[in-house]
């Protein structure tokens, strides 16, 4: 997830590639499974694995939709599940298409962060 470099290079010459994280960070309070994030080093293009503590998603044989149900269900952390699934359900309503997402809530989980210092609600 990082390092001291050449993580770009490695990525995408293995033959199968893997993002490994915990869930969580902060006790908690941070999500690693979020719907947008503002700095990206590997996109879904460069990553065929996906693994946290709660289980792994091969992404390869997924359409963009079914990797986003994937990861809430069996990487997400179980305290942020329905957050995502609701945002992920508002999205599929509000915007449609192959990769929704609703811009104006996309980083709702860092703005409730850096307002409360935990991204779950309440």
């Amino acid at each position: 997830m990082n390092g001291i470099g050449g993580s770009g290079d490695f990525i995408r010459n293995g033959a199968v590639s893997f993002i490994v994280t915990p869930s969580t960070a902060k006790g908690g309070k941070i999500s690693a499974i979020v719907p947008m994030v503002s700095h990206v080093d590997h996109s879904e293009h460069s990553v065929d694995v996906v693994v946290t503590e709660y289980g792994l998603v091969d992404t390869r044989p997924l359409t963009p939709r079914q990797v986003a149900e994937a990861v809430i269900k069996k990487c997400a952390h179980p305290d942020y599940r329905d957050l995502l699934w609701d945002y992920y359900q508002r999205a599929i309503r509000t915007s449609g298409g192959h990769e929704p997402h609703i811009l104006s809530d996309a980083f709702a989980f860092h703005e409730r962060y850096m307002a409360t210092g935990d991204m779950r609600v309440g």
